[in-house]
């Protein structure tokens, strides 16, 4: 059936037309199914929706593309282009229309927390509550967020841990300082080692460094340093003097243009011919604090005004900016009427302006270096021909697994298996196991076991096997391994090798003799990699098999308390501080006031 635009609907939109408002508002263009295919803003909406259908030669073939499917337009009207320019925003964020640009950004930006309670915690997060607690932000980059928390940590010792630390509960000493505290970290409010007063004084610093007020903290650490040096107090001096160089060293490394222009938002644009790329900038007192760059897929043949007015919004009801000024390489008045727009000639404004374009120029330059790069023969590809080679493997090894055991002083044997796919790891697919029948340290019953339940298991479920098995180990795992697709009539069907850790030898099946790959062989890496990676995912899973059964243990020897009553408080409070942070009530519900009376008596004696 053809849906270009017969008599009837022709007839129906010159009606629809005939009766649009010469006011500002949004337009919405739908097509014979209802659906909405495009939103437009306009200063004029009988004007703007006429445009597109008294062309008889459209300049571009998209536009006569949407204007054939339209079979309905609707309109809203609003006060002012600034509000068009809003509503249409939401919209198409809302409703993302088949020929509408849209962002190709969807972070969800990072915050700093001040957390309302007791002795608050700072932290990022990426989520924002309703509880009283001050959140900063939003950033537009978590590594700026990364940076600014790793300065806070070096100057001030703050508690990390999820306690409730009521006046209440201090007093009764229902905590213990924590490793934190001995290492430094932390200066033990939980046992009142630290007065509430003097962490709350620390917290309104981290408040002014978090806004960008790095002077008036410098200013404000350079007195008390003052005071204790004229007190003879040269050792508290002295650790004041350190901090007040990690500021300083801080404030040095921020981009500083002008210490005059105090708070504006900075834009730029760099647009082809079927992109574009809008830079931010947040500059406060001068320095540039954040930075930021989204991409913009072209579908109508856009113009730069267009895109940037929509970026800009966009961006700005994002990480809710509240700056007066606006630098912009476009005159956009009309849509920002309460802002100040500065479109700059020369000058610190007109450098700022530049740095901006810099930034999408470079994001525009590497992206495309990315696409270059992936168009070309893969760097994976060029890797796993060569292990082939080096192997001598039938075909290309598109699938690897790799298997170690671990082990502590004997305690809880675990096994891992690790994937990797065109060359790279497959997290998903990655598996742990504990050791079920073998008694003691055996790795070479381990290693049979393991891959005897793995490839048992793929075969059931009829997945895919894997073109190479790497196992951890010499002669003696390699051996326990084969035994185990021996009896899965397996062997010869998967090509396996083992890698002896001391020489990284590659031992074959019946083959006394190792291959020694070069030591800066890709292919060796590949191999290094996947060892390194199953070593890494089996410690990690053994650490913490052995951490959740030594915290369990110390609930274990209460009396009257079975493993059942212990593993639902583990399910529900996650952690033995969990537990120990719950009240009586809490502990209850789970497992009877008897027993949560007996669980907290236990840990507050502890």
């Amino acid at each position: 059936m053809n849906f270009v635009m017969d008599k009837q609907v022709q007839t129906h939109i010159q009606t629809l037309i005939t009766s649009l408002p010469d006011q500002p508002g949004v337009y919405q263009f739908y097509d014979h199914k209802g659906i909405i295919i495009y939103i437009g803003k306009a200063k004029n909406l009988k004007k703007r929706v006429s445009s597109y259908f008294n062309k008889k030669k459209f300049e571009s073939y998209k536009v006569k593309v949407l204007v054939d499917k339209i079979w309905e337009i609707k309109h809203i009207v609003v006060n002012s282009e600034s509000d068009a320019l809003l509503l249409e925003n939401n919209l198409i964020k809302k409703h993302q229309p088949r020929y509408n640009i849209l962002l190709k950004d969807d972070k969800t930006f990072p915050w700093i927390c001040i957390k309302k309670e007791p002795f608050p915690r700072v932290f990022s997060t990426r989520n924002v509550m309703e509880d009283g607690s001050r959140y900063y932000g939003p950033y537009t980059s978590a590594y700026s967020v990364k940076i600014l928390l790793s300065l806070i940590r070096q100057m001030y010792q703050l508690r990390t841990c999820k306690l409730s630390l009521t006046r209440e509960n201090i007093q009764q000493k229902k905590f213990k300082v924590c490793l934190e505290y001995h290492i430094g970290n932390c200066k033990g409010p939980c046992e009142q080692l630290q007065p509430e007063a003097d962490y709350d004084e620390t917290i309104e610093q981290i408040r002014e460094i978090i806004k960008g007020n790095l002077n008036e903290v410098i200013h404000y650490l350079k007195g008390e340093m003052d005071k204790r040096a004229a007190s003879f107090r040269f050792e508290e001096a002295n650790q004041f003097k350190e901090k007040i160089e990690i500021l300083s060293r801080y404030q040095s490394k921020s981009t500083i243009v002008n210490p005059s222009i105090h708070d504006v938002d900075v834009f730029s644009i760099v647009s082809d011919e079927k992109e574009a790329y809008v830079n931010f900038l947040k500059v406060v007192k001068g320095a540039v604090i954040q930075a930021h760059t989204v991409e913009i897929k072209k579908k109508l043949d856009e113009s730069d005004e267009d895109l940037l007015a929509f970026a800009v919004t966009d961006l700005r009801q994002r990480i809710e900016s509240s700056s007066r000024e606006l630098i912009i390489p476009i005159d956009l008045q009309a849509y920002f009427p309460e802002n100040r727009i500065t479109v700059p000639r020369r000058g610190d404004k007109k450098k700022l302006l530049e740095l901006s374009e810099r930034n999408a120029r470079s994001y525009r330059l590497e992206k495309k270096k990315r696409a270059t790069t992936r168009k070309q023969p893969g760097t994976a590809d060029r890797i796993l021909t060569t292990l082939q080679a080096d192997l001598r493997l039938n075909e290309r090894p598109l699938h690897i697994e790799c298997f170690d055991n671990s082990n502590m002083q004997g305690s809880a044997p675990v096994a891992a298996c690790v994937v990797f796919k065109q060359g790279k790891p497959s997290k998903k697919d990655y598996r742990h196991y504990n050791i079920k029948s073998v008694t003691g340290i055996d790795d070479f019953a381990s290693m049979e076991e393991v891959v005897f339940r793995r490839y048992k298991r793929l075969l059931e479920e009829e997945q895919q096997l894997p073109q190479l098995i790497i196992i951890d180990g010499g002669k003696g795992q390699l051996s326990a391994a084969l035994k185990s697709l021996e009896k899965l009539g397996l062997r010869g069907t998967i090509a396996i090798i083992g890698i002896a850790k001391r020489l990284e030898e590659i031992y074959f099946p019946d083959d006394p003799v190792p291959l020694y790959i070069d030591k800066s062989s890709e292919s060796l890496k590949l191999i290094q990699n996947l060892r390194n990676e199953a070593h890494r995912f089996g410690i990690a899973f053994h650490r913490q098999k052995r951490s959740g059964s030594m915290t369990a243990s110390s609930l274990e020897r209460i009396a009257g308390i079975g493993p059942k009553s212990i593993e639902k408080l583990f399910v529900k409070f996650k952690s033995l501080e969990g537990i120990e942070s719950a009240s009586l009530e809490e502990l209850a519900g789970e497992i009877g006031l008897e027993r949560a009376g007996m669980v907290q008596e236990h840990l507050l004696r502890k």
